[in-house]
Formats: C-alpha cells, structure tokens, sequence
C-alpha cells in the first residue's frame, strides 16, 4: 500500500510546461475499473465539469476537465475534491491524490500514471475492499477542562489564586507558569484519553493513526481504517465513551472517508 502511494504522489504532479491546450485533467483518485459513476457528480472549477473514469487494465483514474489558466485551491474546489471521495470512499475502495493533481491529457494519465503503476494500485485497491477510514475527534469542554487542572495541580491552583484580582503587570510571571501548568496537564490528559480511547477502537481496526491536535482543547484526535460494515461497532464504542466523558469531552465520528491518513499523507514524504 506505501509503494502505491508513493507512485501516486510521483503521477500527482503540476501540469507539464509543455502543455498547450486550455485544459488539463484533474485526477481525485485511483477506483477499480468496474465501478460506475453517478451522473450528478460533478467536479473543481468555475463550472463544475462532469466526472468520468479513464479506465486501464483493472484499474482507473477518477478524473474531471479542468481550466490551466485557472489557479485552484478555493474553498469550492477542496470542498468538491474532498467530498466527491468521501462519497466514493463509502461506496468502493478508493485511493486519494493530493489536492491539485493534474495532468496534461487522457493519454498522459494512462502513460505516465496508470500503466507503470497499475499492479501496485490494483494490490492497494484490492487491501482497501470494504474498508474506509474513520476519524474520532473529542475536545475538551472548557470550563471543565480547568476545573480538572486546578483540581488536580495545586500549584494551578495556588496561582489562580494568587492572580484573581491583582494586575496583569504585576502578576506577569505567575500567569506565563499558570498557563505551562495548564498546557503540561493538557497533555498529559490528552495522552491518557487517547490511549484509553484507542485500546477499546483498535480491536475494530486494520491500522490506527494519532493524528495531532488542530485545536489545543482537543482530547482525542485519532484516524482508522476498518471495514464499513463495522462502523455500528465503532459508534457503539465512540458512544459508550461519551457517556462517560459526558459534560468533560464532546465526541464525534467522522466518516466513512477516503483513507487520507494512510494512504495519502505517505505521498508526502
């Protein structure tokens, strides 16, 4: 599955420079070849241009016409990119390409990246039947989360104290240690929930990602690839520890998405 990412990134590539025509391919992911593709779905773009399979072997690209003169990256377009492969991730085995892959024809898309790469996606297609990646977000509620700290940092505590009510000029030092002592704990507890979370879900999964925080509340952040027809097993799970942490973290699950996690974020190296 790596070696086919790899390839992926290395065919996930800027339009040629000696591309002349005023549109180009823009390639969402790799599909089997017999999959089908729903006649509303449509593309990036100014018009959002209509979807279509350029097919090889028993593999194919999923891709749309796309304006060269046209720079990409508007809210729109990655909203589009990313749903159109969730949409597909819940349905087939999909391998995603990076935001923005485009090449120059139809020809150039089965020479440069579907021919020398077709056994490799074929296998990688083959490991991601059925499966699809989840991802477990919970984030700390705020107050709680400093109740918490101060309940169990004396120190927390005793600065808190020693801050309420005086000068923020005078206090300066007290504050910059208070606020340490709040992340450090942070930490910690973000360490401990993870763990705790991921000894129950990593059972039902075929590969767990720690993904880092993206807000400094975050309790849990944590990505899997399993089989779809588990995904009642995983919110049962996801559920229980809501219940427990109810009032203390606030749970969600993401999903079913394109394996973004584990295939994608390779094609970066």
């Amino acid at each position: 599955m790596a070696q086919s990412a790899e390839a992926a990134h290395a065919a996930g590539q800027d339009v040629p420079e000696q591309a002349t025509k005023n549109a180009g391919v823009y390639i969402y992911g790799l599909v089997p070849e017999d999959v089908e593709v729903s006649g509303d779905a449509r593309g990036v773009g100014d018009e959002a241009t209509e979807i279509r399979l350029i097919r090889h072997g028993e593999i194919a690209a999923l891709v749309s016409d796309v304006a060269l003169g046209r720079p990409l990256g508007t809210p729109d377009d990655l909203f589009r990119h990313g749903a159109l492969l969730d949409a597909t991730a819940a349905e087939v085995p999909v391998i995603p390409l990076r935001f923005g892959s485009v090449m120059t024809n139809e020809k150039a898309v089965v020479e440069e990246l579907l021919t020398p790469h077709h056994d490799e996606f074929r296998s990688a297609l083959e490991e991601l039947e059925g499966r699809a990646e989840y991802v477990i977000k919970g984030r700390y509620v705020d107050q709680t989360l400093f109740r918490e700290v101060l309940s169990e940092v004396p120190e927390a505590a005793q600065l808190r104290e020693q801050i309420q009510g005086q000068p923020e000029d005078l206090t300066r030092n007290a504050r910059i240690r208070l606020g340490e002592l709040i992340n450090q704990a942070v930490v910690a507890k973000r360490e401990a929930d993870t763990q705790a979370l991921t000894e129950e879900v990593g059972p039902l999964a075929t590969l767990t990602v720690m993904r880092e925080p993206s807000h400094e509340q975050d309790a849990v952040h944590v990505a899997v690839l399993m089989e779809t027809d588990r995904q009642d097993e995983l919110e049962r799970v996801v559920n229980e520890f809501a219940d427990r942490w109810s009032g203390r973290v606030e749970m969600r699950i993401l999903g079913p998405l394109a394996p973004y996690d584990f295939i994608t974020a390779r094609t970066q190296e």
